[in-house]
């Protein structure tokens, strides 16, 4: 079997399954389980696995999700930059509320394998921990946004309402000086509630969303405390963040890893 097929139908299997084995794995492809972690490797980089103890999870978005898809491949090393970053603030026990951003998703990934309650309005995010278990995973239900595979509506606002997170991690379409924005006017509402059930709010935005306005205004800068930015952001802005009380994390490009303030 070609190196390429060999890898779809290994993409395939651990897709279908969300969680599988290495010598299952190895098994179903009659191949040897170096073979497996070989191809694993290429899966990893792609953000499609990640590999834990005994097997390896699915990470890639739901299908046919294709706007959800795109926002993915756009600002896509930015976006891993921040996550990373925003991913030492989470600690191992917390309440953590996602939202269904594409940034967001990219912290998801790295928050496989803790011990965590997830609460998430997003199909996406959700499959990521379906298999999981370690993390215990609150849906919120109500319309599912058909483009983004999130659910959002008065059923879901009032489920977040009865809730209580340590932490909100959410991402936004812009940012200026009167607050946060986001583009889906039905999803306004959501955020807001998530923003109220949590006792720390965390931003996850790339320095493209600095400057610019969208369809609806999401928050204030006076009710973030935190937000994560890749260091492409001007020192302009990180005055205006300082000046509003929030406290900024930079995720440095030369150590990806790390966050520095």
């Amino acid at each position: 079997m070609q190196a390429d097929v060999r890898r779809a139908r290994l993409l395939e299997l651990v897709r279908s399954r969300g969680f599988a084995s290495l010598p299952d794995l190895a098994s179903e492809l009659e191949v040897s389980e170096s073979t497996v972690r070989r191809d694993l490797d290429s899966l990893e980089d792609s953000g499609s696995a990640k590999r834990t103890h005994g097997g390896v999870f699915y990470t890639g978005p739901t299908p046919n999700l294709p706007h959800f898809e795109l926002r993915q491949e756009m600002q896509w090393e930015k976006k891993r930059q921040i996550a990373r970053a925003a991913s030492v603030l989470i600690e191992d026990g917390d309440t953590v509320l996602l939202d269904g951003g594409s940034t967001t998703y990219e912290l998801a990934q790295l928050l496989v394998g803790r011990t965590l309650q997830v609460v998430t309005n997003s199909l996406p995010v959700a499959n990521l921990f379906m298999a999981s278990n370690t993390t215990d995973l609150i849906f919120v239900g109500g319309y599912v946004h058909n483009r983004t595979g999130v659910s959002c509506g008065p059923y879901a606002t009032e489920m977040i309402a009865k809730l209580n997170a340590r932490r909100a991690v959410l991402s936004t379409a812009g940012i200026t000086e009167q607050g946060l924005y986001n583009s889906n006017l039905l999803l306004i509402e959501t955020e807001q509630a998530m923003v109220r059930a949590a006792g720390e709010v965390i931003i996850v935005a790339d320095s493209t969303k600095f400057g610019r306005q969208s369809l609806a205004h999401q928050c204030p800068l006076a009710e973030i405390d935190r937000l994560v930015v890749d260091d492409q952001i001007t020192p302009q802005w990180l005055t205006v963040l300082q000046d509003a009380g929030i406290d900024t994390i930079v995720a440095d490009s030369t150590t990806p890893s790390e966050a520095v303030r």
